[in-house]
């Protein structure tokens, strides 16, 4: 029997019929699995109503309340951790383990917020005048919307709406439709964890839900994690009704080996890197910039190991790679194997012939794919092409490298594999990137540190949790007080009355 996806408004599922609906599928078999209800402009108001009469109750809850109410999440996506990455196997296609990846990961946020009486301290100074205090306060922003991308279902979810609700606010989720059904169980977790209804919501939908919440005049702030072009419009579009946004872009992510690397590390980074997920994250590495004289070396270690990875269903524990997510992404990722060789590039891997173990023969698959020569006018390096596409570019000298980093309109993240300590140290200091591996090929930050690129991979001030998702979902309210004092008879003592 197929299954229904709806919205999670005030606490329960959606119970109204929804004017259109899209398709669930299992990318492993190519065949629908379900289906997904499509917000109307009725629902949109539903939710963010819904999150908007919420607000002044918990923004009122105590911090001690607010946190035992984030422990107890805690420890139910702890408790069912195994099902939300068999949930999330099934409609994005990563196979269960890296699906229980990004569920720790995105607990390391839960987490996080669960220490906010600390984090939402605020400063205090006596006697700025004569019996004069000042004093700082942070407040929550009221109704605030995520919108997130299909490769991470649970984990980029969980950067923004922990943080939001820890400090106060209430939240409206737009999950993508391609895979909703994490994000509804999420919900369902928040309500046994005792979070009042309206707290969090979650609307499904396409691009009428979220110009919906983009325009709503209730909804005051905006997270977005997705592709630059949509990034910008999100920022633009919500930041011109007056809401503060952040926006996190698209990346194109170098790794850059020079030759004193150890090269077994580095071909394993490479492979582990380009092709988790099935390469659809954008902090997987796309571009490996081979610093002469390793290149040849380098790309025939990375076929080797290429060679042995197990491409599955999901859902098999052998499995180290599963389909993409949809047929249409597929096919277009497919295609910049036909476009990098006519351009120029070497067809070191190709992916269209890799074996597949288990599924069906109309999943959406594609193997791990190696372009060697890659130059930067090729499509294939130009695109963020989100697949298991790795594209190898050659550069003479650690300088040529830099400057091809650096020439990238991207600045999500970026590697350097080296033994130099020198080199390492320029390289941190130098790369126009907001998140710099050190012989390590994916530097996602710890939940308490912040995630977030440079240039066209962040449209918007704020980074995604850590402190700067703390003061994204506040507001700082400055306080002058001055008290008469008793002993002297409630008179004013004459203190100043403006600044």
């Amino acid at each position: 029997m197929s299954k229904h996806v709806t919205h999670w408004i005030n606490g329960k599922p959606f119970e109204g019929a929804a004017e259109r609906r899209g398709e669930i599928y299992d990318p492993a078999v190519g065949a629908v699995s379900g289906s997904v209800d499509f917000a109307s402009s009725a629902e949109v108001d539903a939710a963010v109503a819904a999150a908007r009469d919420a607000f002044p109750g918990w923004r009122d809850t105590s911090l001690s309340k607010r946190t035992s109410i984030l422990f107890r999440f805690r420890e139910l996506v702890h408790a069912h951790r195994d099902e939300l990455a068999r949930l999330i196997s099934s409609e994005h296609g990563k196979v269960v383990a890296d699906a229980a990846g990004e569920v720790a990961r995105g607990l390391e946020v839960v987490e996080f917020a669960c220490g906010i009486p600390h984090l939402l301290k605020g400063g205090f100074s006596e006697n700025v005048s004569s019996r004069v205090d000042a004093y700082s306060i942070l407040q929550p922003v009221g109704v605030c919307a995520g919108i997130t991308p299909f490769n991470f279902p649970a984990m980029v979810p969980m950067w923004m709406f922990p943080v939001a609700i820890a400090c106060g606010n209430t939240f409206v989720l737009k999950p993508s439709e391609k895979d909703p059904s994490a994000a509804v169980r999420l919900a369902e977790l928040w309500s046994e964890a005792g979070l009042p209804d309206g707290v969090f919501n979650v609307l499904h939908g396409d691009k009428a839900a979220v110009d919906g919440l983009l325009e709503h005049p209730d909804v005051k702030a905006v997270s977005f994690v997705g592709s630059t072009p949509i990034a910008r419009y999100v920022y633009e579009t919500a930041a011109r009704t007056g809401k503060r946004v952040q926006a996190l872009g698209g990346a194109k992510n170098h790794m850059v080996v020079l030759p004193d690397a150890d090269l077994d590390l580095a071909a394993d980074a490479a492979v582990s890197a380009g092709f988790g997920s099935a390469g659809e994250r954008c902090m997987a590495i796309s571009v490996v910039v081979a610093v002469d004289p390793v290149g040849d070396e380098l790309v025939a270690k990375i076929k080797e190991r290429v060679a042995k990875l197990r491409i599955g269903p999901g859902d098999d524990p052998e499995s180290e790679m599963g389909p993409l997510v949809t047929r249409a992404h597929r096919d277009k990722v497919a295609s910049y194997l036909d476009s990098g060789v006519a351009q120029g590039a070497t067809l070191a891997v190709d992916g269209r012939g890799t074996p597949v173990l288990g599924g069906g023969a109309d999943g959406f698959w594609l193997g791990p794919t190696v372009l060697d020569h890659v130059t930067p006018e090729m499509d294939c390096y130009k695109d963020e092409i989100f697949g298991p596409v790795l594209s190898v570019a050659r550069a003479g000298s650690y300088d040529e490298a830099m400057r091809l980093v650096a020439a990238n309109p991207y600045g999500n993240g970026t590697a350097i594999f080296t033994n130099d300590g020198g080199a390492a140290r320029r390289f941190q200091n130098e790369v126009e990137v907001g998140m710099v591996g050190i012989n390590v090929p994916i530097p996602v930050p710890m939940a308490y540190y912040s995630f977030g690129g440079w240039k066209a991979s962040l449209f918007g001030d704020s980074h995604a949790h850590g402190m700067e998702g703390v003061h994204f979902y506040t507001r700082t309210k400055a306080v002058t007080a001055r008290w008469l004092d008793p002993s002297h008879g409630g008179v004013n003592l004459g203190f100043p009355t403006n600044g």
